[in-house]
């Protein structure tokens, strides 16, 4: 298949007058939707007493330290652990204004909200442009923000990637656009949102230098490979406790030599499978779809299961990169010397806009529609019961069951490390992951802290507080 150079990009249509003048508008609109649509979600997951993981608690511990210009240590991720050792991700600094008015974990999922609702109302503002048509700019802007891969990182709660999204958005943008000096602008700090997004910065330069044939799209390269080599191999490194780059063992491809088959897992064939079915595989025509090259490589070919399918929070930074690509691939419709190609490139956005609606009941929002979803969990009271018995400031080392719950006022560690004697444990039996071997809480405080003495405070529906 030949792809066309992106130096070839037509010029997009131009909106009358009068939209221009009311450009904003439509976007907007479609932002405030999309924002109002994800905070409801994270509310009912919320109300759910819904815990993905330990990550929203990790990142929840590390604003409170930046809010309160302090280093970014996590204890949950063990006592003293510098949280710049695990991933490279500075960039967060920038919400710990928003964390110190509202010091609460709910406060990221809002902001991962805006996050995704900014690009879904930049990327309609540049659909309606390039498309010419403020409709069809609305509704791709809608399929863009609820995308499989925006909603799927919305399930997971919050992560670091939430930054990325605005950001490659308003840089493919201007790609599009041909607004060499933006585009290089808004890439550049997405070093500073994950280590591995230096080698998607460095695409993206390399893009801009082929086009313009100039050494702008260099410099951007040379400084996203740059910061990536920084990253990886001198500041995770050092910070790291271990004294090296924590996920080097995920990274190496050669692991799968051991396993071929991992090559082409299915899951891997699904999150390829439906970036073609939401692009209806235009984006085959477009060179920005070269930009998903450097992510979905170190996923494919790590070790770790987790990252190679569609759901958590990995295919996020994908979308902004598909649904431009997308918008470039309509735009060459036109010069194709195929026929049956140009008339399919013209039906682009209505094959994504219905792709995009066809995948909303397997979609993670959905839920939100299902009979008695927003009625109160079998084990909400009891929850709401032992998070009242923990006494304020008390250190707690729990498992993940209540743990996003516990770190807006209160020191919390992770039952798995070796932490100093916390004043409280924590368990839940049901959904916190701790091994029913260990037993109940005051057996886990023996195995844990042998030398200290724990008393039984509360125990309900399968949540064990042990207090000192």
């Amino acid at each position: 298949m030949t792809i066309t150079p992106i130096r070839a990009l037509p010029t997009a249509p131009r909106l009358p007058d009068r939209h221009r003048r009311t450009g904003w508008i439509a976007p907007c609109v479609v932002g405030v939707i999309v924002a109002m649509m994800y905070i409801a979600y994270a509310a009912w997951q919320w109300s759910q007493f819904t815990v993905k993981s330990w990550d929203l608690s990790i990142f929840a511990q590390l604003l409170d330290n930046y809010a309160r210009m302090q280093p970014p240590i996590v204890n949950i991720k063990g006592d003293g652990y510098n949280l710049l050792g695990d991933h490279f991700h500075p960039l967060l600094a920038l919400i710990a204004p928003v964390y110190a008015i509202a010091p609460h974990a709910f406060t990221l999922l809002a902001v991962q909200a805006v996050c995704f609702a900014v690009a879904a109302a930049i990327f309609t503002r540049t659909a309606s442009r390039s498309l010419g048509s403020v409709a069809g700019g609305v509704l791709l802007g809608l399929a863009f923000g609820f995308s499989w891969g925006l909603q799927y990182a919305a399930e997971a709660q919050f992560h670091e990637i939430a930054l990325a999204v605005p950001l490659l958005t308003c840089s493919l943008s201007a790609l599009l656009e041909r607004r060499d000096l933006a585009t290089v602008l808004w890439a550049a700090p997405l070093v500073f949102v994950k280590e591995d997004l230096g080698l998607t910065v460095a695409i993206i330069g390399l893009l801009v230098a082929y086009r313009s044939r100039k050494p702008l799209g260099l410099w951007l390269a040379v400084w996203g490979v740059g910061w990536f080599a920084i990253a990886v191999f001198i500041v995770l490194p050092i910070l790291n406790p271990q004294g090296s780059w924590a996920y080097a063992s995920n990274a190496n491809p050669l692991t799968l030599l051991a396993d071929p088959g991992g090559l082409f897992h299915p899951s891997k064939g699904l999150t390829l499978a439906l970036i073609l079915v939401i692009s209806g595989g235009l984006i085959l025509r477009s060179p920005i779809a070269l930009v998903l090259l450097p992510t979905l490589a170190w996923r494919f070919l790590s070790s770790n299961h987790g990252y190679w399918g569609p759901s958590w929070h990995y295919s996020a930074v994908l979308m902004p990169i598909v649904f431009v690509a997308l918008l470039d691939a309509i735009n060459r419709g036109p010069t194709s010397r195929w026929t049956w190609l140009r008339s399919y490139s013209r039906h682009g956005a209505a094959i994504a806009v219905t792709a995009a609606t066809v995948l909303l009941p397997t979609l993670p929002l959905w839920s939100l529609l299902a009979p008695n979803s927003w009625d109160q969990p079998d084990r909400a009271d009891a929850a709401t019961t032992i998070l009242e018995a923990i006494p304020a400031g008390s250190s707690v080392e729990t498992d993940i069951g209540l743990m996003s719950y516990l770190v807006d006022d209160h020191d919390v560690y992770w039952l798995g490390n070796s932490n100093p004697t916390p004043d409280c444990i924590l368990i839940d039996r049901v959904a916190g992951g701790t091994p029913a071997e260990w037993g109940n809480a005051l057996e886990v405080a023996t195995r844990l802290h042998p030398g200290a003495t724990y008393r039984a405070i509360a125990q309900q529906s399968g949540y064990e507080l042990a207090c000192q």
